[in-house]
């Protein structure tokens, strides 16, 4: 069963019609009874990181998530702003976050020649391939997935990276350590790449 952790940061429908999509059973819930049967994990999101933050304190999910993805070592993805979250930190509301990948969520700041680059970053834009992963089976050149951010994710650990982005800078748009996987763009925006990477989760 997957299991969306609804925690009021928005794009949760379309996210759960693209795994409904792949004949998967979904359940879009902040409920604890859920998540503990969940055997995958989705954190989507839209929005601010401190606020992000803040609501999954306040519904308590923090504890039941760090059961199941760093005990239970069940398989979870974060997109966009999920991703960002299960980084150690953010200048966006200088908070902490959920510190499952050693991280730093950064704000795009373009000077000088660089200013070209508008924030937020939106749009279609290719990704590298950094190392081997199953989230990434069957994707490659000149595939491209949609994003739309002002801020990105900077790995302290290079063995951690997935993905790499190039936007004014060279930024991580991917992670994966063992069980967690996460994606700055957005699969459930990104028609048939986005359909292949979603199914590749599945298949994990």
């Amino acid at each position: 069963m997957i299991v969306v952790i609804d925690y009021g940061m928005g794009n949760l429908r379309s996210v759960g019609k693209a795994f409904e999509r792949l004949g998967s059973k979904v359940i879009t819930t902040s409920l604890k009874d859920d998540i503990m049967k969940a055997d995958k994990i989705i954190i989507p999101g839209v929005g601010h990181f401190k606020y992000g933050m803040e609501k999954l304190n306040s519904l308590k999910l923090v504890d039941v998530l760090n059961k199941k993805v760093l005990e239970e070592k069940v398989p979870v993805l974060g997109i966009c702003l999920g991703m960002q979250l299960m980084t150690s930190y953010s200048e966006e509301g200088d908070v902490a976050g959920l510190n499952w990948i050693g991280a730093n969520t950064k704000m795009f700041r373009f000077e000088g020649k660089n200013s070209i680059f508008k924030v937020p970053h939106m749009g279609w834009n290719g990704v590298s391939t950094i190392k081997e992963s199953p989230l990434m089976n069957n994707i490659s050149p000149p595939d491209q997935f949609y994003f739309v951010h002002s801020y990105y994710v900077s790995c302290k650990n290079a063995d951690d990276v997935l993905l790499h982005t190039d936007y004014g800078l060279t930024f991580d748009s991917g992670f994966h350590r063992e069980n967690i996987f996460g994606v700055q763009f957005h699969p459930e925006k990104s028609h048939k790449t986005g359909l292949k990477l979603l199914k590749n989760f599945l298949e994990i």
